[in-house]
């Protein structure tokens, strides 16, 4: 669930972004007019509830469409907090660069140094902390043993785990490589990576993150949610379609996330983190080269990006965005943003699982990536896009929605 769990678009054609519209006001503003209609095609797709913060510059844009509860049809509203699942991999993977520019931590140190009575002997020998970082390690999914049902999903969220019960599950279960051969996600990976942060400072890892990132950027809408099962302050509920109908999964308990993704967050505070990160407020130009230098998703396919240390790179019509994808139990969220961390956007949800065409794309899958391309190329792209017949690819590496 925690995979890379949502849409990665691919276009077959390079154009060129335009400039930023300079209109002002939000009922004059034909940019922030076009986001809002294409954030309500996602709504009218089919996609309960969803928001957005668009940014270039100085300039934001906050769309939302929708409602926040199908039961109560609250409309969505600006500033919603939201599970952001594997996007915490990017604070956590922040973390341990950070402690490796101390020279506490060694990217290239095999992890059984830190975690010998938890590592097998040989997986300790071979895996280095850059492995786990940038998905290379070849070490089993713990989530892919956790939950594969309906079931599976209602007890997951009422059963509270401990970071060494989820590595391992994670160790044991089948190796899907050898250690550094290939890309190959893994939550299992960002559990050590947190339990290797706590062994070598003496705290817990979401202190760490908490006294690195959280206050220094001021995020005080981001916070570890861990078992507490309710979400703190507005939020959107989250849904899986289950025999026809939206079962809310907004009640539940995080910690079979833990590190791998237990962070709530606000599109606001994401792109507050990432703006930083990328213009080197957060790590040095040296550590945000080593973040930003990738190994393919699919070597047979390198147009499609490549995952870096907590951060994948993915090109849309305009050039290359940084980013991470998040999905948990309904809840799903995206954040790109170019380069220089100027042009944002951070996307979220409030429905997962739902029905997949192996054929055709589903249609909230083609409203999503309309609107995607739109907020970071602005809207020539997409317009020359679809009058010359431009397909937007989608790699899903998200595991098939639970069996009934």
């Amino acid at each position: 669930m925690l995979r890379r769990a949502f849409v990665v678009l691919i276009a077959a054609t390079a154009l060129t972004a335009p400039a930023a519209a300079t209109a002002a006001g939000p009922g004059t503003d034909p940019f922030g007019q076009l986001l809002q209609q294409q954030l309500d095609a996602v709504h009218a797709a089919g996609m309960p509830g969803a928001f957005a913060e668009v940014r270039d510059g100085r300039r934001t844009w906050t769309p939302t469409a929708g409602v926040i509860d199908i039961a109560t049809g609250e409309p969505v509203r600006d500033g919603l907090r939201h599970r952001i699942g594997s996007i915490s991999k990017t604070f956590l993977a922040t973390t341990v660069l950070q402690l490796a520019g101390e020279h506490r931590i060694g990217l290239d140190t095999p992890i059984g140094g830190y975690l010998p009575k938890l590592v097998p002997t040989a997986v300790g020998r071979k895996v280095t902390v850059r492995m786990l970082l940038n998905h290379t390690s070849g070490i089993g999914d713990y989530d892919t043993a956790l939950a594969s049902t309906v079931r599976d999903l209602v007890r997951l969220g009422r059963t509270t785990y401990t970071p060494e019960q989820l590595a391992r599950i994670g160790l044991a279960a089948p190796p899907t490589g050898a250690p550094g051969d290939a890309f190959s996600y893994s939550n299992t990976n960002y559990v050590l990576a947190g339990l290797i942060v706590e062994r070598v400072t003496g705290h817990s890892y979401r202190a760490e993150i908490t006294r690195r990132i959280l206050r220094p950027l001021a995020l005080r809408d981001t916070y570890f949610e861990g078992a507490d099962p309710l979400i703190r302050g507005p939020h959107l509920h989250a849904y899986v379609p289950v025999y026809g109908k939206l079962h809310d999964f907004t009640r539940y308990n995080m910690s079979w996330a833990w590190g791998a993704g237990e962070i709530v967050s606000t599109a606001h505070d994401v792109n507050t983190f990432f703006r930083a990160l990328l213009t080197g407020r957060v790590l040095s130009s040296g550590l945000l080269a080593q973040m930003r230098t990738t190994v393919p998703f699919d070597p047979a396919h390198p147009e499609a990006g490549g995952y870096g240390l907590g951060i994948f790179s993915m090109r849309l019509p305009c050039g290359l965005f940084w980013g991470h994808d998040g999905g948990t139990i309904g809840h799903q969220t995206l954040t790109l943003h170019s380069p220089d961390g100027r042009r944002q956007l951070t996307y979220a949800h409030s429905m997962a699982f739902y029905q997949k065409s192996p054929t055709e794309q589903n249609p909230i899958d083609v409203a999503i990536a309309r609107f995607v391309t739109t907020a970071l190329c602005g809207p020539q792209p997409a317009t020359l896009a679809a009058e010359a017949g431009v397909t937007l690819r989608t790699v899903d590496l998200a595991r098939p929605a639970p069996r009934r």
